[in-house]
């Protein structure tokens, strides 16, 4: 008996809900303009015990957030190529941090971020002279080729075997880099 009167209650409800009226689209809502941006942001720590990025291979999906976390020294961020790991890109689109960043101890109060807006390898490195840092291995990247020969290992080989690093000239590039406040200043980097 008590299974009937589900089953009855439960028909019921399925009928309401089948005979409400169908939605109207709403304009300029269009899912599939939307679909691929997941709006992740990961964090990568500069310069967390020694001259390195940590991490320094991040996997991200188009329209993710790259934020990176200045800690204590004067490192900064650049956007290379995977041929030469110490330089800005050559035809002038490359994100650069500028030297904004110094603290004596503990996190920069400002991150520098960027939008992944293709799923290309983004080759980076600190442009800091002092120390050469990129020619010591401090160099990165955001979607590396696995099935490619062109890999962070490789990289710093040939970061070992450049000169003296170039400073990057623009502020922004085409990933659209800029600097703000941390959004989580206590977070312990």
């Amino acid at each position: 008996m008590f299974a009937s009167k589900a089953f009855a209650l439960f028909a019921a409800v399925i009928a309401s809900v089948s005979a409400a009226p169908a939605g109207t689209p709403t304009t300029g809502n269009d899912l599939v303009s939307r679909t691929g941006w997941t709006g992740v942001t990961h964090s990568v720590v500069v310069g967390r015990g020694g001259l390195h990025f940590d991490p320094e291979n991040v996997v991200a999906e188009i329209g993710d957030t790259i934020e990176w976390h200045f800690t204590a020294a004067n490192h900064s961020v650049a956007q290379s190529d995977f041929a030469h790991p110490c330089k800005p890109l050559a035809d002038g689109t490359s994100f650069f941090a500028g030297f904004l960043f110094p603290t004596k101890e503990g996190q920069n109060p400002n991150v520098y971020q960027i939008t992944v807006i293709d799923n290309n390898p983004i080759w980076y490195y600190c442009p800091q002279t002092k120390g050469n840092h990129c020619q010591m291995g401090m160099v990165g990247v955001v979607n590396q080729n696995f099935d490619s020969q062109n890999t962070l290992s490789n990289q710093k080989v040939i970061a070992a075997g450049t000169g003296v690093s170039t400073v990057g000239t623009i502020q922004g590039g085409k990933n659209g880099g800029f600097t703000r406040a941390n959004p989580n200043p206590n977070s312990g980097f």
